[in-house]
This record gives C-alpha cells, structure tokens and sequence, in this order.
C-alpha cells in the first residue's frame, strides 16, 4: 500500500518483457537492460510495440500484478490480469446500487460536486498565482457559475439531470483553461477539449495524464474487489470501465490538470516534443513521453491532507483509499459517499 513507484512503464520499442525466477526482465536488442523483483511491482504498463513471454504474463497473474497494454501515443488496448480478488458479497451489492436509479444519483451526485469543486479551486489557485489574471472577469464569473452549479446539484434528482449540470459545468471549465497556459502559447493552448484524437498539444497531454489515471484507479477498484466496469455517472457499455471514470472524475482536475498546467508553464515539455500526424492527430514524440512518466510518478510521491480521515496521504494512493471508502459505503459501514475534495 505504501509503495508509489510500484509501475514499471516500458516505452521503448521493441522491448521483450520476460521472468527469470520471480524477475522481471527487460531486454532491448537482445541484452537485459533492466531487472526489478515481481514482488515490487503492482502493475506494468507496455506502450507500443513491446513483447511479452507468456511465462511472464502467467507470473503476474500469480503475483496479481496487472500488465497493460497502450498504443504508443497513450490509447488503452488490453489489460492482463489474474483471478478476480475480493469479496463476490460486495460485488453483488455494487450491481444492486448500480441498478437502483436512486442509489446511482446519490454516488454521481457526489462524484460530480467533487469534480466541480475541484476544478473550481484550479482555477481560484491560478488567479491567486497569476497576477495576470486577477482582474480577469472571465475567470471571476467562471468561478461564480462553478459555484452555482455545486448549488444546482443538491435539486437533482436523476442522473441524467446530473449529468447535465456536469456537461455545463465543464464547458465553463475548459472556456477559461486557455487563461491558465502561460508558457509557448503560439504552441500551447486551449480552445476545445478533443479526445479521439486530441488535436492539439494540449490535449494530448491531457489525454495521456487522463489515461494513466484511469489505470492507477482502475487497478485500485479491483484491489479492493469492485467491478471497474460497472459505474453510476458513466453507465454499462462495453469495454468502458465505468466505475474507474466516475472515481476519476473527482481526482482528474487535481492530479492531472494541475500537472499538464505545470509542464507546460514550466517548460518541463517542449513544443518540438509534440507532431501532428496527416489525420489531424498531435501525438508526443519517446523523449516528451519519457518525461511526463517521470513527472507523474514524483507527482505521486506528494502529500495532502484527506478530509475525512484528517492525515496526510501521498497522492498515488488517493485512488486506493476513495475505492476503500466506495466500498465501505456499500458496504453499508458509511451513510453517504464521501469523495475526495481538495482544499
């Protein structure tokens, strides 16, 4: 629980992942450039063109260390895993919340007041920041209508409503995230969010962060034996692991957006490290990849302060410490949903 840099993330390509006794190896070009314990190890996550011996992929079944696989510029393919863990009890009452449309509006209620509250001091901080833009009135009525939203929440009572008042509140979002890069702007901005493919450098950062984030809590759902799958905000479809974006949601402003905005205004990445492909698509070249990876694992190192448990807690395992408070909940050990709120 208290290990943070438990991923081994492997980008190079043509690398062929094999075991040797309770080792991983990793090879390029024929020789073993890297050996690290399964035992230390939570998850791998392959990009690209990487191999795998099937030894290996029994291994971490035994081990239950999850193997993903990603497209070279960030696009979740496949994941590899052991004997589903946990206990069947809470499963099945996570399929019977799931099912009752009460229960489901609850859980997205809080899943999305925590998004939006979140995203509200991102923007609160970059105005105490960024002298710039304190007499912005953009900013200033971002934050005002964000706030309304939050008040809005409490009256609905489906989640299509919810889900509503979350689509507005991400508009108002993302209408001003443009204000927050103040670095390479010819190259760095923000006009739209696009997803698949991002179409600008910017999203493509954000695409990534978003896709390891989903990983890490993916990986906590199943740690504590919920369904990845089956979530209240984002509903059964297959192949989307629901219940990882609705925990997502409320962790996505802090974790991720706040690290793509420190990249960038601080340079960390470059514009040459991004190229648009003849389709439109921006990808980020092995080097640019390479440094985000790092700067998302020392992220995760940092602390803060929970809440609800009032300690601190390193931020790679606010996603494992959210999943064991949805379970508690289902549980029926807590009378609400409590989700992760910054301050």
């Amino acid at each position: 629980m208290k290990q943070l840099l438990n991923t081994l993330f492997v980008t190079t390509q043509r690398s062929y992942l094999s075991k040797e006794g309770d080792t991983v190896l990793v090879h390029q070009e024929q020789e073993v450039k890297l050996r690290v314990p399964i035992h230390n190890l939570g998850s791998i996550v392959c990009f690209g063109n990487v191999l795998c011996s099937p030894f290996l992929l029994g291994l971490c079944g035994e081990r239950n260390v999850t193997l993903s696989f990603l497209t070279e510029n960030g696009r979740f393919l496949a994941r590899v895993h052991g004997p589903v863990s946990g206990n069947v009890l809470l499963r099945r009452e996570q399929y019977r919340r799931a099912d009752d449309p009460a229960t489901s509006a609850e859980i997205a209620r809080s899943v999305v007041t925590a998004k939006i509250a979140n995203s509200r001091i991102v923007l609160q901080r970059a105005m105490r920041d960024g002298p710039e833009l304190a007499d912005s009135t953009q900013m200033k009525q971002a934050i005002e209508d964000m706030q309304q939203y939050i008040q809005t929440l409490a009256a609905q009572a489906t989640v299509d409503q919810i889900r509503g008042v979350e689509g507005n509140a991400a508009a108002t979002y993302f209408g001003v995230f443009d204000h927050l890069i103040s670095a390479n702007k010819e190259y760095f901005f923000f006009k739209e969010r696009s997803r698949r493919p991002p179409l600008d450098s910017m999203n493509a950062l954000l695409s990534f962060l978003y896709t390891l984030l989903v990983h890490d809590v993916q990986s906590a759902l199943e740690g504590v034996g919920l369904d990845p799958a089956v979530g209240f905000l984002h509903r059964d479809r297959p192949g989307r692991p629901g219940l990882a974006l609705d925990l997502m949601e409320e962790l996505r402003a802090y974790l991720a957006d706040r690290l793509a905005l420190s990249l960038v205004n601080r340079q960390q990445v470059k514009p040459e490290g991004f190229a648009k492909t003849e389709s439109g698509a921006v990808t980020m070249d092995d080097e640019t990849r390479k440094t985000v990876l790092v700067a998302w694992q020392k992220r995760k190192q940092e602390e803060v302060t929970h809440l609800l448990l009032q300690e601190k807690v390193s931020l790679g395992l606010l996603a494992h410490v959210q999943a064991q408070i949805l379970a508690r909940y289902l549980r029926g050990e807590l009378e609400g949903y409590p989700p992760f709120l910054w301050r």
